[in-house]
């Protein structure tokens, strides 16, 4: 079993909605402030796709007591942090890292902000986002970014599959109204959790965060549009570029937080890619040479998952690369894991528990992020439903799973027809 909880999650309710989660960890010299807001790309339509990350850029542009970017971030900087944010598909962030003495300040400033946002010099931030959607083109202006190509692929119309930074076109056309409709729809008090972790005591910090944050509109409880993944694959889209490899991203539909079997997956993840003896690194790049990296991770939401595997490789070596990758993925749909592998998943998925004890951004996110959708489980409660997964129980997750209809695959870079073709073969055989 892992080691005991060194921490101590305690919540409360302010009057206007807002959920606050504090996780003492007395032995830390750090402490983080943390606000989780329900919003992102899953919340938009194809009109105003991009203004949740828009808005995050806007916020940055000051509040009433700091009514500029740089008396803010001079605020923050001398208390000793930095304000860090980002806006995914289906929450932002908004956080303070700084020494456990600052917590208060840093609540009053973050509080101030979400009360009294400036929202000004908007030209100025457009002008900075346009610029971040470039990193995502190619020369011609097509978008080449394998992980948002993937996505708009598997999900279709859903809006899980929109871009999180939206299009040119919308980000040209943000106004002020637009930025402050939406601020209002996804900022009131029931849309947000606030997370404060490290050297605190609640008792210091519920006082500090109701005088921060008591004057946020309550707001109205907003829902993601349900995940409904198409199972009609193999999904496949190949974009040319001038690059020197192909780049090639799979994703398959996995499983929700509360499925049974969600602890399975996490071991079943694991055995794949979880180090450099496991296959995936050691069969294709120490014993084939098909790829210099190649890796494997589970892309969560609350009510499901995308599990991606990722490489890059010479053009010639495409349809070797994929051939091997789901030679990988079918023995776990037809073979037991070998114990003394599962064993060693299940040691080294406990040591990474117990090291984000003394990670605040860790616990913040997982106390602070999960709670925005449900109650999150503890790290005993994790760690008990995975001691419980047993051989068994992982191949039916790969069977389950590894099917060619959850499957989506998007190429980037050059590739030859024949190439392509096997590749295309390969992927409608699994």
């Amino acid at each position: 079993m892992a080691l005991p909880e060194p921490y101590e999650v305690k919540r409360t309710r302010l009057r206007n909605g807002l959920r606050l989660c504090t996780v003492e960890v007395p032995y830390l010299h750090t402490a983080t402030v943390a606000l989780y807001v329900r919003t992102g790309s899953r919340y938009e339509t194809p009109r105003n796709n991009g203004l949740s990350h828009f808005l995050e850029h806007m916020l940055f542009r000051g509040s009433s007591k700091h009514p500029s970017s740089l008396a803010l971030n001079t605020a923050i900087e001398e208390l000793g942090g930095t304000l860090y944010a980002e806006t995914g598909r289906d929450y932002a962030v908004y956080s303070i890292s700084l020494g456990p003495r600052g917590v208060s300040e840093a609540l009053e400033i973050m509080g101030d902000l979400f009360c009294g946002p400036a929202f000004q010099e908007i030209d100025l931030e457009r002008q900075m986002v346009l610029e971040e959607i470039l990193e995502d083109m190619d020369h011609r202006g097509r978008l080449v970014n394998v992980h948002d190509l993937t996505r708009k692929l598997a999900w279709d119309e859903h809006p899980l599959g929109y871009s999180i930074l939206g299009s040119t076109a919308n980000v040209r056309h943000f106004n002020v109204r637009d930025v402050r409709g939406h601020f209002r729809r996804h900022y009131g008090a029931t849309n947000m959790v606030l997370c404060v972790t490290g050297c605190v005591r609640h008792q210091e910090v519920e006082p500090a965060a109701r005088a921060a944050f008591g004057r946020i509109d309550r707001g109205k409880p907003i829902k993601p549009k349900p995940a409904r993944p198409s199972l009609a694959g193999p999904r496949w889209k190949t974009v040319a570029t001038d690059a020197a490899q192909s780049q090639i991203q799979m994703l398959f539909y996995g499983l929700a937080m509360d499925d049974p079997d969600h602890a399975g997956q996490a071991a079943l993840m694991r055995l794949v890619d979880d180090g450099m003896a496991t296959p995936l690194h050691y069969r294709i790049c120490d014993q084939k040479g098909l790829a210099y990296s190649v890796g494997a991770e589970v892309d969560h939401y609350y009510d499901t998952s995308l599990i991606e595997v990722d490489a890059a490789c010479a053009p010639g070596k495409l349809s070797a690369l994929v051939q091997e990758i789901l030679s990988i993925l079918n023995e776990y749909k037809t073979k037991l894991a070998e114990p003394k592998a599962l064993a060693r998943v299940k040691r080294r998925y406990r040591e990474d528990l117990e090291a984000s004890y003394d990670d605040v951004g860790s616990l913040c996110n997982w106390y602070g992020g999960a709670e925005l959708f449900s109650r999150p489980r503890t790290h005993t409660d994790r760690l008990r439903q995975m001691e419980k997964v047993t051989a068994e129980q992982v191949r039916r997750v790969a069977q389950r799973v590894f099917q060619a209809e959850r499957l989506t695959t998007v190429v980037a870079g050059q590739f030859s027809a024949a190439q392509t073709r096997k590749t295309r073969q390969l992927l409608r055989a699994l």
